[in-house]
């Protein structure tokens, strides 16, 4: 074991050595543009260093979320069985003391984000890098603003009609429910600018005995508890459909009655033929949307595939379907238009209306 001096030498070293063999060797390496630098340095500090100029109002901000966002967090912010909710947990008197009593509210059932986030920038930096899931990086700044204004109108900390901008995004900081839920003096940021100044709340003192050889770590319900508390699977909680395994059967264990579809020689395709679609479900991400045989956002495979068996243009159908997206067939969340390829969409389609094989 080295001590942390050795340690930071050697890796001083190391790097001493890349850039040698970068001056040594012509065509290794090359000093980063300043478009590059600016193309990554998009990150928006809770002191809102960093945060480009523009604006956007909440009415904005519900169509771009009901276009872009709705898919998969609900057009007022509730989620689905598989994304937490974001909008509910927060009250008037919380936005006034700054706190979210519910947090310390072992009954509440659930914990949104608008009851744990304490800084208005993370909701706008996180947006801005990471949404939508399918295309992040594609809002325009106006739209990010638009955007985290219309969420946080759902929240009640913003009214209907208000448009932020970066002018008055540290008054919206302000009224955020739970800004003053963290603190920032533990050192972890340098400098007063984000709270007052305070030693670091780690020694560094190296022990080096007694040490535990191997530990293990795991997370576990044990067989006698899983069902102590009555079936997860059926217990639907307050804030947002999230739903339970189902504790009634062992680990591990498939759901009773899967859906299948019954599929005459003709239409019955090649033990192999489902690996081509299986490999583009993978690349295009559609799991993170539907099961292969159960609903998550959207219907299982399974499902869509047993809903249009008796379609004589059942590919065809399919086909257009997932291109144009559309909402009401299967529930209230739209699913958002997939512009595929159309060798990649026939694939998909032919797969679906020759029964959804999984191998």
């Amino acid at each position: 074991m080295c001590s942390w001096r050795e340690c930071i030498a050697a890796l001083v070293g190391v790097m001493a050595l890349g850039s040698a063999a970068a001056q040594t060797y012509p065509g290794i390496g090359r000093p980063a543009t300043k478009a590059e630098v600016a193309a990554w340095d998009i990150d928006v500090r809770p002191d809102f260093k960093g945060l480009p100029k523009g604006s956007g109002s909440v009415g904005q901000g519900q169509e771009v979320w009901e276009a872009k966002c709705a898919s998969c967090h609900g057009v007022f912010g509730e989620s689905n069985e598989v994304f937490m909710p974001l909008v509910g947990g927060t009250t008037a008197e919380d936005i006034k003391t700054g706190r979210v009593a519910r947090l310390n509210d072992a009954t509440f059932p659930g914990r949104t984000t608008l009851m744990k986030v304490s800084t208005v920038s993370t909701l706008w930096d996180y947006i801005n890098r990471a949404m939508p899931w399918n295309a992040p990086k594609s809002l325009k700044t106006d739209e990010v603003y638009a955007v985290t204004a219309y969420l946080l109108s759902l929240g009640g900390i913003v009214p209907d009609d208000f448009t932020m901008s970066d002018a008055n995004i540290a008054d919206v900081q302000k009224r955020l429910p739970n800004r003053n839920g963290v603190t920032t003096a533990h050192a972890m940021w340098p400098g007063k600018s984000l709270g007052k100044a305070s030693p670091p709340d780690v020694k560094a003192t190296a022990c080096m005995h007694d040490c535990d050889t191997e530990p293990k770590v795991a997370s576990l319900l044990p067989d006698f508890a899983r069902n102590n508390n009555g079936n997860l699977a059926e217990q639907q909680r307050l804030v947002g459909p999230q739903r339970g395994v189902d504790t009634t059967r062992p680990p591990g264990a498939r759901r009773e009655g899967p859906i299948t579809v019954a599929a005459t020689p003709s239409q019955a395709p090649a033990a192999s033929g489902a690996a081509p679609a299986l490999a583009l479900l993978k690349k295009y991400s559609c799991t993170a949307c539907h099961g292969m045989e159960q609903k998550l956002v959207g219907p299982g495979f399974k499902q869509i595939a047993a809903k249009y068996a008796g379609r004589g243009d059942a590919q065809d159908h399919l086909a257009g379907k997932i291109k144009a997206g559309g909402q009401g067939v299967w529930g209230p969340i739209p699913m958002p238009a997939q512009p595929l390829p159309d060798a990649d969409l026939k694939t998909l389609a032919t797969w679906l209306a020759t029964g959804a094989a999984s191998r």
